[in-house]
């Protein structure tokens, strides 16, 4: 077992606080083994001007990360689950999912504002969030919004919008609660594959048992269920497919959002399986949604 382990994160505050997370529980069950973060700003976070779905998708979150991991400047990456690309290299997989955390997604309001006005502007790039919400605020208008937390309260703050959609889950990380103006629960908004859950990357075939107490077997049954119903129907970064997996004892409940492109509209289902086989419930669910479509 290494005696320094180096960690990689995206240097935004709500990134480095999520490797912090994994740093502790490796200090905790491994205090010989010193643990340092190095924190770097990737594509993704330097062009905020666009949308991810017009300069390459979520891979550029990860991107040089990825590139440090292959070249040996850090030993293990830590990322949000929801923002990592479908696809991702053979050589650098995912040797741990972290306990879960709210997977909600939740509605700021614009300071002094205790609701949305009628005909409010909300703020969010999200496809997938978007379209939920057109059903819930029928008469807003939707405005493309992007960078960190605090960037976009800030523009929040600003004014041109009335509110913004955020993960719960980043802000109980911030200790930002007291801000959230409305949670959306799973049935009114269907989160993005993977939210609440932090993983953690590594390189192929090299001894990641110090991960063993970072390790949650519940986060990773539903991750890999989750994952695997946008991967069976092709769902990228613009995609708004959606997926929320409920691990419960022996069983899985698998809610998925599929899209009909040529309808612009969408429809949930709902299917329970076996724990043990979380990539055979996804894939089930997405051929079941996409016969349902023609």
């Amino acid at each position: 077992m290494k005696s320094v382990i180096r960690i990689g994160s995206r240097e935004s505050r709500l990134a480095v606080i999520q490797a912090e997370i994994v740093k502790k529980q490796i200090q905790k069950y491994h205090p010989r083994i010193q643990v340092e973060l190095t924190a770097m700003k990737t594509t993704g976070d330097k062009i905020l001007h666009k949308s991810l779905e017009d300069i390459g998708g979520k891979g550029l979150f990860v991107k040089e990360l990825d590139q440090a991991l292959l070249e040996g400047r850090i030993d293990i990456s830590v990322h949000s689950l929801k923002d990592m690309p479908m696809e991702i290299s053979k050589e650098l997989p995912i040797v741990a999912y972290t306990e879960r955390e709210d997977p909600r997604d939740v509605l700021i309001y614009r300071p002094g504002f205790h609701e949305i006005p009628k005909e409010g502007v909300i703020g969010t790039s999200s496809r997938r969030r978007t379209l939920q919400m057109k059903k819930i605020y029928p008469f807003c208008t939707f405005r493309g919004i992007r960078g960190n937390v605090q960037t976009r309260l800030r523009k929040l703050d600003e004014g041109g919008y009335d509110g913004t959609v955020l993960a719960a889950a980043g802000l109980r990380r911030l200790k930002m609660e007291d801000i959230i103006g409305r949670v959306f629960e799973i049935e009114e908004m269907v989160p993005a594959a993977g939210q609440g859950i932090l993983a953690v990357q590594g390189r192929k075939g090299e001894d990641h048992t110090y991960l063993e107490y970072v390790q949650n077997r519940k986060s990773r049954t539903e991750a890999l269920a989750e994952r695997e119903f946008v991967a069976a129907l092709d769902g990228g970064c613009s995609s708004p497919i959606a997926a929320h997996a409920r691990a419960l004892g022996r069983e899985i409940r698998l809610t998925g959002l599929y899209y009909c492109e040529g309808e612009d509209s969408y429809y949930t289902a709902e299917r329970i399986g076996e724990a043990e086989k979380p990539r055979q419930l996804g894939e089930v669910l997405a051929k079941e949604m996409k016969r349902r479509s023609r």
